[in-house]
């Protein structure tokens, strides 16, 4: 049993991760700026309580991540963990597959997260995972009692259950550190179409769609599939299995932070 810091650990995936560590005896700690949300109370944008979260833990999974573009605040989550972090034998990140292909700004974050970590003393495993099937179907819901939905329907994704991801990064962070672990992602390579038909199958809605074109090397990466991995499809819980057993509530409330 080891002491296990998890930041993030209110989130889709944090809580999951959570939960797995809980369930192979590891005395797990969870980073939260929210009073009673986690076990420690801590603000990962200033530093504010991160050492003292991290005193002692010698397992660190960081699944926290920030959106917001401006003050790129997910590098300086990752600079604050990474100070704090000096005793820890093994520190995972959870990244994005496609980071280094695709120019949006929160991926250029994201992959200078894994620079600033690389490039650190700490031991260390980068996990990079494929889009959340709850992703997905928060984009869907959004636009599902529109008149006429506009889709980038050419657009491949490979959704993988956020289940299956924790369950990899348990194993992950209870091994050796590793640098750069295989991409992890879903059972299945799809168009944004296609997962719309499995949607329109279970909830009738949305009755119809627009495509969207959508212009330079953005488009041009989804059309391509950058942000999928067809050698590593790893996880068990297919598209299909996931709108058919999920709640509403699974995401309706907001979307995951991972894609």
């Amino acid at each position: 049993m080891s002491t296990a810091l998890v930041t993030g650990g209110t989130g889709v995936l944090g809580k999951l991760v959570v939960d797995r560590l809980r369930e192979r005896g590891h005395d797990v700690r969870v980073l939260s700026r929210r009073p009673g949300a986690g076990t420690h109370v801590g603000d990962l944008r200033t530093g504010a309580g991160v050492a003292e979260a991290a005193a002692g833990a010698a397992l660190i999974v960081h699944a926290a991540s920030d959106f917001r573009r401006v003050g790129r605040p997910d590098i300086a989550q990752t600079e604050h963990l990474l100070a704090a972090a000096t005793g820890a034998s093994h520190l995972l990140y959870v990244s994005i597959v496609g980071i280094d292909r695709i120019p949006f700004a929160y991926y250029r974050n994201k992959l200078a997260c894994e620079q600033l970590i690389t490039g650190s003393d700490v031991p260390h495993t980068i996990l990079r995972a494929t889009q959340f099937h709850e992703l997905i179907a928060f984009a869907l819901q959004a636009v599902e009692r529109l008149p006429l939905a506009p889709l980038p329907v050419d657009f491949r994704f490979q959704p993988v259950a956020a289940a299956d991801v924790a369950t990899r990064i348990a194993d992950l962070i209870d091994g050796e550190p590793l640098g750069r672990a295989p991409d992890f992602g879903g059972p299945e390579v799809q168009t944004l179409a296609e997962l719309l038909e499995v949607w329109r199958a279970f909830r009738a809605r949305p009755r119809r769609t627009i495509r969207i074109p959508v212009p330079g090397r953005v488009g041009r990466a989804y059309r391509n599939g950058d942000n999928t991995c067809p050698d590593h499809t790893e996880g068990t819980e297919t598209w299909q299995r996931f709108v058919a057993s999920a709640p509403v509530s699974a995401y309706t409330a907001k979307p995951p932070r991972h894609g």
